[in-house]
């Protein structure tokens, strides 16, 4: 048998990558952050326990960027989906309505990602997820007219995780339609633009995150493709 290509090797890593990402979301989405080990993510991905720290510094790393990666295909969905528009308000309002509808249907996931965010030992951890989700808020701002992109994206983003914070707040959460409403004011956008976090996307809400994630290896090819096999048996 002849030796892999260099390009196929590197098509394996990043698929392998993408599998711990995915896991890495499942689980925590299921269990909870404190609840789920690296070793859990590994073995549901099908890989070597020792490729998570080959990819990701640790376990807060590695689900920041499994959620940060959640959030901009959601983003990217929201805003592509048809009839697909480069209206600015339209857009804003589905980047609203996007970000508030994660907080609704994966509030263990957002509410252990806001945590993780106020750790002091890692905070804020700038990613290639975490940089293609700037990038489609600072082009959404961009479309809505603003003109300082660079201060006006980080007041969004704070925006969107405070909204995200105070629904998802033990004890005291705020109504997800409320807090829509107090965004649609500060952007000025008419409440029928987007899609209300309570009425759903267009075909429902699907628990399937697999299309977010491009982690289909030919089994012939794929060297932990047995391991990944017996994981996802069990």
């Amino acid at each position: 048998m002849s030796p892999r290509s260099a390009s196929v090797n590197e098509e394996l890593r990043r698929r392998s990558k993408e599998r711990l990402l995915h896991a890495a979301v499942e689980l925590v989405g299921e269990r909870g952050y404190e609840a789920t080990t690296l070793g859990d993510i590994a073995d549901r991905a099908g890989s070597a326990r020792g490729l998570v720290s080959y990819y990701f510094p640790g376990k807060r790393q590695l689900v920041q960027s499994a959620v940060h990666r959640l959030m901009h295909r959601t983003l990217e969905e929201a805003l592509e989906r048809e009839p697909r528009t480069a209206e600015g308000p339209e857009r804003m309002a589905r980047a609203i309505d996007a970000i508030l509808g994660l907080a609704r249907d994966r509030p263990v996931l957002m509410r252990q990602h806001m945590a993780g965010l106020l750790q002091v030992e890692v905070g804020f951890v700038p990613c290639p997820e975490q940089r293609r989700l700037a990038q489609l808020l600072r082009d959404t701002v961009a479309r809505h007219g603003s003109q300082d992109v660079d201060r006006d994206y980080p007041m969004l983003r704070a925006q969107l995780m405070g909204a995200v914070f105070a629904a998802l707040m033990p004890g005291a959460p705020m109504p997800l339609s409320q807090l829509r409403t107090e965004l649609f004011e500060r952007y000025r956008l008419a409440r029928e633009l987007g899609v209300p976090p309570d009425a759903g996307a267009p075909g429902g809400t699907t628990t399937d995150l697999s299309r977010f994630f491009a982690t289909g290896v030919p089994a012939a090819e794929d060297p932990a493709g047995p391991a990944r096999r017996q994981a996802q048996s069990k």
